[in-house]
């Protein structure tokens, strides 16, 4: 599981056909458009009927699947996908993301953390402060440990989102930060320059209270975050 991310939170044998049958679409087993064979399906999954159905279900509440008289359960176009959604962006990230994925992530960050950034500036509780400035001790004590650097990474930047107090931004970590993960684990591979500095610059703008310069210094952090994917 990529991101350190749990299985879909289903039980037994339904979560098991839940997260099959999920790999296999992502994997490209059964691609866009393609049909499924719930017979066959149940064979190869051990299942009864009930079991597969359910799962089927659940795919559809999640964009992959749906269903038309005739045609029977066949899968959505990629772009219907609900990344959104927790185990839709996990399954995406163990599949492996392409570039472009990672330079969409990218577009939305610079649509987000500047903002949330900027708000923080005039909402941020000294819990907040504290939790920003945990993070960048971790990332000061991390040395060259790119496990350390990661998680460190990740707290700041749950950290930022929740400093604005504001409900959406807030709730954007749900694809902010598993994505995050997985891209810091490519850059810190090989070696990578200590992100303290510039991490440090967002935390003072936002303790001085300056939404512009909060803005701008979150700017410049995603500028670098740019340069250095590999």
């Amino acid at each position: 599981m990529s991101g350190g991310e749990a299985a879909y939170a289903g039980r037994g044998i339904h979560r098991t056909a839940v997260e099959e049958l999920a790999r296999r679409i992502f994997d490209g087993v059964y691609d866009e458009g393609s049909t499924l064979d719930p017979p066959r399906l149940m064979e190869e999954l051990h299942v009864s009927q009930t079991v597969l159905r359910e799962a089927i279900r659940v795919l559809m509440a999640k964009g992959l699947l749906d269903a038309r008289q005739k045609r029977g359960t066949f899968v959505r176009p990629r772009a219907d996908w609900n990344l959104f959604d927790a185990d839709v962006l996990r399954w995406k990230l163990a599949a492996g993301a392409p570039d472009c994925f990672f330079s969409d992530l990218l577009d939305l960050r610079r649509s987000i953390e500047p903002a949330a950034a900027a708000l923080a500036a005039e909402r941020a509780t000294g819990q907040d402060l504290a939790a920003l400035d945990a993070a960048l001790d971790a990332m000061a004590t991390g040395g060259t440990d790119p496990v350390l650097h990661v998680r460190a990474d990740a707290s700041f930047h749950l950290a930022l989102l929740t400093a604005s107090h504001n409900l959406f931004f807030t709730q954007m970590y749900r694809v902010i930060i598993p994505a995050l993960v997985e891209r810091d684990r490519a850059v810190h591979k090989g070696h990578f320059e200590n992100p303290y500095a510039i991490h440090r610059d967002v935390v003072d703008q936002i303790r001085a209270g300056d939404p512009d310069g909060a803005y701008m210094a979150v700017l410049d952090l995603l500028d670098v975050a740019q340069r250095d994917h590999p």
